[in-house]
C-alpha cells in the first residue's frame, strides 16, 4: 500500500465511525495494520492533522480519550452534541471503540 493509499484508507475508516463513538489513533492504525503493513498511531495523527478536515475528525482521539491537540474545545462541543460523555477532559471509556 502506497502512502497515498494509506491516507485514503485512514480517511475511509474515520468516515465509518458512527456518531457517539470514537476511535483512538492507535485503534485506527491497528485496524489497518494487516492490510497496510503499517501500524503507527503517530502516522494516523499526522494524516488527520493534514487531511482530516473533510471527515469526522473529532471522533479520533488520543490514548485514554484525549481530545485532538489544539482542537479540544471544538471536538468536545461536537462530541457532546452526539451524546458522548466525558470524565474530566477525556472521553468516557464507554464511547471508545
Amino acid at each position: 500500500m502506497t502512502p497515498e493509499e494509506y491516507t485514503e484508507a485512514v480517511l475511509r475508516l474515520v468516515e465509518q465511525i458512527p456518531p457517539g463513538r470514537v476511535m483512538t489513533y492507535g485503534a485506527v492504525a491497528d485496524a489497518l495494520a494487516d492490510e497496510s503493513g503499517r501500524n503507527s498511531a503517530r502516522r494516523v495523527g499526522t494524516i488527520m492533522a493534514r487531511h482530516g478536515g473533510g471527515v469526522p475528525w473529532h471522533r479520533v482521539v488520543g490514548a485514554g480519550g484525549r481530545l485532538p491537540p489544539g482542537h479540544e474545545n471544538e471536538a468536545r462541543r461536537r462530541l457532546q452534541a452526539e451524546g458522548v460523555t466525558f470524565r474530566g477532559a477525556h472521553v468516557a471509556a464507554t464511547h471508545i471503540n
